[in-house]
């Protein structure tokens, strides 16, 4: 299977219909395998009806699989030498469910477990917790799993609430906090480095939506810039803006014409840039027999651009070709011109199968999309030809014209595993790439700039890896600047740390301001 593939499989395999999340009311849901009796191990898992074995789930299985254990480690192994001016913690998000689930599980579904690594003075500790949402003590507290997932219809019965908001998702600092993030419902304040949960945060009652999983901090204002999308019900976008010391100043509407599944945005120093996207949640589609939720290849995509303070009267759309983006990488300002960066997919079938042929369908590879405030024209060119997701670069140019950045390439595998980090060179329109070896996959990689770095690039790559020839992880530490070098250091991590979602890097003053 080509690579990038690993969406449709998640779809076809599993039967994937997004549920509810906390955004939808009702939903009609596909019966995919039909199984209802999971048995959740440690480590592995097969699912089974009738106690007859059907299927392997991927995402319960290998490195996918959860782990039992809440561990703290100092003193841990460091191959290479890890550099003397990089103090601070690489933490990152991901699923990882505490007890079997109920009906068939997806891999959205798991239950957030941070993991931590601290870094100070040439050595390395460790920590994983879960992230103490209200779902995860209830279920803790009956021994047993109370919420299906995203494969299951919405629990509309259940005495706590059809969902369950898991936090598993991404992470953002501002304002002195960290929040652990997932798109249907609030955040979730954590105390570093402890990793402890503070609880949900509702900016003193003033958070009226759900809150993304990819908040927008602004380096030079310290301004937070979020959304929240609703699928069955209008108004279907809410957007608003944190000042630089965490109050929730506004919320707006935007207009849309239907509910679609919106990931993640994108600002500039002086826009916020919204994707209406054609992955279209209809209800009436049930009616006649069809999936609520489909990727209507025939609609166009509309990229919304409002001034950071403005509202809905304020945006202007620009229509281009139909396309899914998941993770957007960068933009901003150039002339009359507001460039996006970020992975475009010609269509997705991410939330079921498709009714059309497309053999590009689900490979997300980088793209420029340049929207003309004068002339109202678009102008959309490709940037890599080797898929690659989870796009980042240096924070501190965020909203910026950059001249770099990083993606994690795509192993070619029918699950989400990915073999290496793209450095993308946009001024020479070329690219390298760090290949983590035979066997060994990672994930998102963060960029850490060097104290005091005078170029775009001078800092560090940090991602984890794991191993699947010893089924051993580690933190590994790569230059930037010679990117297709060996990793400068190798944090030995003394458990499994699972395949996971988004990270953050802290500094040593961040940390410190507690």
């Amino acid at each position: 299977m080509v690579h990038g593939s690993w969406y449709a499989h998640a779809a076809q395999t599993l039967g994937l219909v997004f549920g509810s999340c906390g955004i939808l009311s009702q939903s009609t849901i596909n019966s995919g395998f039909g199984i209802r009796d999971n048995r959740l191990r440690p480590t592995t898992t097969r699912l089974t009806c009738m106690s007859t074995p059907v299927a392997v789930n991927p995402y319960l299985e290998g490195n996918f699989a959860p782990i039992a254990q809440e561990i703290t480690a100092d003193e841990l192994q460091i191959i290479g030498t890890l550099p003397p001016e990089l103090s601070g913690m690489f933490v990152r998000n991901g699923p990882n469910p505490q007890f079997s689930p109920l009906g068939r599980y997806h891999w959205f579904d798991g239950d957030g477990m941070l993991h931590g690594v601290q870094i100070n003075n040439g050595k390395a500790s460790y920590l994983n917790r879960y992230i103490q949402t209200r779902g995860f003590k209830l279920e803790q507290e009956a021994g047993k799993s109370i919420w299906t997932g995203l494969l299951e219809p919405p629990q509309m019965d259940n005495p706590y609430g059809p969902s369950k908001n898991t936090a598993n998702t991404a992470l953002v600092w501002q304002a002195g906090k960290l929040l652990a993030l997932w798109e249907g419902g609030k955040p979730h304040a954590i105390r570093v480095p402890s990793l402890e949960t503070i609880g949900t945060d509702n900016y003193d009652g003033k958070l009226v939506s759900p809150f993304t999983a990819h908040p927008k901090v602004d380096p030079v204002t310290g301004e937070m810039m979020f959304f929240g999308y609703s699928l069955a019900e209008p108004p279907y976008l809410k957007y608003s803006v944190v000042s630089p010391t965490g109050e929730l100043l506004k919320t707006v509407t935007i207009d849309l014409p239907v509910g679609v599944m919106m990931h993640d945005f994108a600002i500039t120093a002086d826009y916020t840039i919204f994707m209406d996207l054609p992955l279209t949640f209809r209800p009436e589609r049930a009616q006649q027999g069809e999936a609520v939720f489909q990727f209507e290849v025939n609609r166009p995509s509309r990229f919304g651009i409002l001034p950071r303070h403005g509202d809905n009267n304020d945006i202007r759309w620009f229509e281009t070709s139909s396309c899914y983006i998941f993770h957007t990488l960068n933009a901003y300002s150039e002339g009359e011109e507001v460039v996006l960066i970020a992975c475009r997919m010609s269509s997705t079938s991410v939330l079921g199968t498709p009714e059309f042929d497309d053999p590009q369908a689900d490979i997300p590879r980088l793209h420029q999309w340049r929207f003309h405030l004068g002339t109202g024209l678009v102008r959309e060119t490709s940037l890599e030809e080797m898929p690659s997701e989870f796009p980042r670069l240096n924070e501190q140019y965020l909203g910026r014209k950059t001249r770099y950045g990083y993606s994690s390439r795509m192993a070619g595998s029918e699950l989400p595993l990915f073999d290496g980090i793209i450095k993308h060179d946009f001024s020479l329109n070329q690219s390298q790439t760090h290949e983590f070896g035979s066997g060994h996959y990672g994930g998102e990689a963060f960029f850490v700039p060097r104290p005091n770095a005078e170029t775009e690039d001078d800092g560090w790559l940090v991602t984890f890896l794991h191993d699947e020839n010893s089924q051993t992880s580690e933190l590994v530490i790569i230059s930037a600047q010679n990117l297709t070098s060996e990793p400068i250091a190798r944090v030995i991590i003394p458990q499994r740390v699972p395949y996971g979602f988004h990270c953050l890097w802290l500094s040593q003053a961040q940390l410190n301001n507690k």
